[in-house]
């Protein structure tokens, strides 16, 4: 699940920095590193070899950066003795060949192209522009003077190609764009290039046409190309976003339905579905999944900002972001768009299968999650969720009765129709309803239940994020106290990699049914992982039988703290009990003493504890040591924690049987109370006997 993502920032660098972390405090600062300094423009990394990166500066100042020396060679190809001067634009057009991962293409005017990682370079093309002189261009409505205050000052020399695509599917088929309206093709081998000035429903150029801001070469169509075309610096925001089918000899729009203003900057397209496309607009991100006929807006999260460029990481099916202004964004694993259709969308729901889901320890080299003791000024982006992101759809929300019928009078209220006031039954009913809930139900190759997540019962696409671990062994709460941010995180121990299943069902008005799947993906350990599949296992045995006895001990505290609060329950009814013998009295500080014994035990000592003394661990101290340690390591269980595991259970065999023992005699006194006609108390029914 780990790459890297480059991108240029105003005034500070083209950057580069993981996707994600192994880490509990998500992208830090620390993990971004300096490609090229200077503005920050769209840079280039080598899929064969990640360490080698290519970044530019304003004006075409192109390098070659080595991650592993921190070294930069500038690359930037320089004009003959007899050549005109080069005209690059502020951010100028880099390509990286999908065909060899030597090549690179990087234009001014003219194209370029190297196969030597930008050693040397030969020009594929003449000047591929209008050749307008920008001299004599109306700015305000006139031609300005040559001494005009800051003429053409911070800007890019005008009249050169912006943007570059090359055929996924043909080599040497390449589609360059100009900043004055041109489109320009090159077929393989050839040595002219195919002009193309003229879109439909685009303004005709006068003197020069729309910048192209975009240009993709299909993956899955040799003759098929996209175009994203920018018309905002002559005050017209409309989308143009165009198609070929014929290497760009015509083209028809495909802007569909999208926003009449919101001018668009870039186009992707997925690499399985051909109809599956996104669109990076002044207003957001847009998707669509019929080839362009209608758009929906993607938000989840992503602020209404100008979307700039798109990358998709087709190994991970993540759709990465660049925006102006408000940084980086990726979502993840978007594969559940495809093969959509407006027919799937009116079934009740959808379940898709998560992606292949590696599995590792996320660290904390900072001792603590997040911020730790690093303040509010470290920054870190989250990470995005851990373990298995399961994806569904729903057609509806999942209402109540009160939801129903708060619609209907809604509708009643639309239609000017009367509106019914609800029975008391009825409202009784509702008042009665128990929340409905949306279950994802894992489980493993056996069909045997892993766990049991909820999610959103909204309509709509949903996401939630299985941790890949069993559910954890601790008491269940209803009002779970904040989580102290330095006690362990209550969990699981972790699943062994494999194949698993979910099933996506929906509970309401006390029924269960059952709405999607089960739909299967992998669990697959990453590199980092020491242990042998036979070795795995056995921690994972070791790791079971450890629930196991957490959880029988950890119910024992709790049962210990409520037998504490019987006891006293009882020491306050004795005092408003009469009838109650000085034996009685006798026996509940007995068994006072008896539980306190148990305490120290199976809990710890509080005398000793209370004055700061050492103490022997407790039962409880020693099973939530391994806990401790061993869910958070891959590791095999080491011997002092298997004979911390021995230790503790065969000091529980006593100690639970105590405890029950202690129950059946509180119970008893319990029972002699009530006789003696004692105040209720908690865990008890009155006895009542009509007269």
């Amino acid at each position: 699940p780990f790459y890297n993502v480059y991108g240029g920032t105003q005034d500070n660098n083209t950057l580069g920095g993981p996707s994600r972390t192994r880490t509990n405090h998500g992208v830090t600062n620390r993990e971004w590193f300096v490609v090229v300094g200077g503005d920050g423009f769209e840079p280039a990394a080598d899929p064969e070899d990640p360490d080698t990166v290519y970044g530019q500066s304003q004006y075409g100042n192109l390098v070659r950066f080595d991650r592993r020396s921190g070294e930069t060679t500038d690359i930037q190809p320089q004009p003959g003795p007899e050549d005109a001067p080069q005209r690059w634009n502020w951010d100028s057009a880099l390509l990286l060949s999908p065909h060899r991962s030597s090549r690179l293409y990087f234009a001014s005017q003219r194209v370029y192209r190297s196969d030597d990682r930008g050693d040397s370079w030969r020009p594929l093309s003449p000047d591929l522009t209008r050749q307008v002189d920008r001299n004599q261009l109306e700015v305000m409505g006139r031609v300005q003077r040559a001494d005009a205050v800051a003429k053409s000052a911070s800007t890019s020399v005008f009249g050169n190609i912006v943007s570059l695509a090359e055929s996924p599917r043909v080599e040497g088929l390449l589609y360059a764009g100009t900043d004055d309206g041109l489109i320009q093709v090159l077929e393989p081998g050839g040595e002219t290039w195919r002009r193309q000035e003229v879109f439909p429903g685009v303004p005709a150029a006068k003197p020069v046409g729309p910048y192209v801001a975009d240009l993709v070469a299909s993956a899955h169509d040799a003759d098929t190309v996209y175009a994203a075309l920018d018309r905002h610096k002559d005050g017209d925001f409309k989308p143009y976003l165009l198609k070929s089918t014929d290497r760009g000899r015509s083209w028809k729009s495909i802007a569909g339905d999208l926003p009449e203003r919101g001018t668009v900057y870039a186009v992707a397209e997925d690499p399985v579905a051909p109809s599956l496309l996104f669109a990076g607009t002044e207003f957001g991100l847009f998707v669509t999944l019929d080839g362009g006929s209608r758009w929906t807006q993607l938000k989840g999260g992503l602020p209404t900002i100008a979307v700039r460029d798109l990358e998709i990481q087709a190994r991970e099916n993540d759709l990465v972001v660049g925006t102006f202004g408000r940084g980086i964004y990726v979502l993840d694993d978007y594969s559940a768009l495809r093969g959509l259709t407006v027919d799937k969308l009116e079934a009740p729901a959808q379940l898709f299968p998560p992606r292949r889901t590696w599995m590792f320890m996320p660290s904390s080299p900072l001792s603590l999650e997040g911020q730790a003791f690093l303040g509010d000024s470290f920054f870190s982006a989250p990470n995005p969720p851990f373990g298995a992101l399961i994806t569904y759809f729903l057609k509806d929300d999942v209402q109540t009765l009160r939801d129903k019928r708060i619609a209907a009078e809604d509708k009643a209220v639309d239609d000017a129709a009367p509106v019914p006031y609800p029975t008391w039954d009825e409202l009784r009913a509702e008042d009665r309803e128990p929340e409905p809930e949306v279950l994802l139900t894992v489980r493993d190759e056996e069909g045997n239940a892993v766990r049991t997540l909820t999610g959103p019962a909204k309509k709509g696409f949903q996401r939630v994020a299985w941790d890949l671990r069993y559910p954890p062994a601790n008491p269940a709460e209803v009002d779970a106290a904040p989580r102290d941010l330095f006690e362990d995180p209550e969990r699981g121990p972790m699943v062994v990699p494999g194949r698993y299943t979910v099933e996506l069902a929906k509970r309401q008005a006390g029924k269960l049914t059952v709405l999607a799947g089960p739909v299967a993906f992998e669990t697959i350990p990453t590199g980092a992982a020491k242990l042998s599949a036979t070795e795995r296992e056995e921690l994972f045995a070791f790791e079971r039988k450890t629930a196991r006895l957490q959880r029988a001990v950890l119910g024992a505290g709790s049962s210990l703290a409520e037998m504490k609060d019987r006891l006293d329950h009882i020491g306050a009814a004795l005092l408003l009990t009469p009838a109650a013998s000085a034996e009685l009295m006798d026996r509940h500080e007995s068994l006072a003493a008896r539980l306190a014994d148990l305490s120290t035990r199976l809990v710890g000592d509080r005398t000793l504890q209370s004055r700061n003394e050492a103490t022997l661990p407790s039962i409880i101290d020693r099973v939530q040591r391994i806990v401790s340690s061993g869910w958070a390591s891959s590791s095999a269980p080491t011997a002092t924690e298997r004979s911390s595991y021995q230790a503790a259970a065969d000091a529980f065999v006593t100690a639970l049987a105590d405890l029950k023992g202690l129950d059946a005699d509180l119970e008893g006194l319990e029972d002699e109370l009530e006789a003696a006609g004692a105040p209720w108390m908690p865990g008890r029914l009155p006895d009542w006997q009509p007269e």
